[in-house]
């Protein structure tokens, strides 16, 4: 009962065009963030290339190119006339691609703190803080 199944909530994409990145990397990581967080599951479609390029208001080559990745990660499969669906396969991420990721967010969020007026340093305690009230709530 994956991808057919009306019932589902549809997973909804939603871009950033002030942040910096890539349009087809925040595809790519709305998708394997979905994957992680269980929104998106194994079997799931996703929207065509055609129908998220309108949603976005982007270029469908720009869809093309995020799906493409996906899938040579093997985590989309294309089947032609069907759609393009989540893949069963478990996705194994490297280091060097955590690492990337990681990067990629600290950067971005050290950028937009810096543009609203916001040190580094301030920036450090205030995770420090939600570091803290995690840890508080875990026991």
């Amino acid at each position: 009962m994956s991808g057919s199944s009306n019932s589902r909530r549809v997973f909804q994409f939603h871009l950033d065009l002030q942040s910096g990145m890539p349009v087809y990397r925040q595809i790519i990581d709305q998708v394997t963030g979905g994957i992680a967080s269980g929104a998106l599951s194994p079997g799931d479609q996703l929207p065509t290339v055609r129908q998220l390029a309108v949603d976005l208001a982007i270029n469908p080559n720009t869809v093309i190119r995020a799906y493409r990745e996906l899938e040579i990660r093997g985590v989309l499969d294309t089947q032609q006339g069907t759609g393009t669906f989540i893949s069963r396969q478990r996705i194994q991420r490297d280091d060097a691609e955590r690492q990337r990721r990681l990067n990629q967010m600290v950067t971005e969020i050290a950028a937009r703190a810096g543009s609203a007026g916001f040190t580094i340093d301030e920036l450090i305690d205030r995770l420090r803080e939600v570091h803290s009230e995690e840890g508080k709530k875990r026991r």
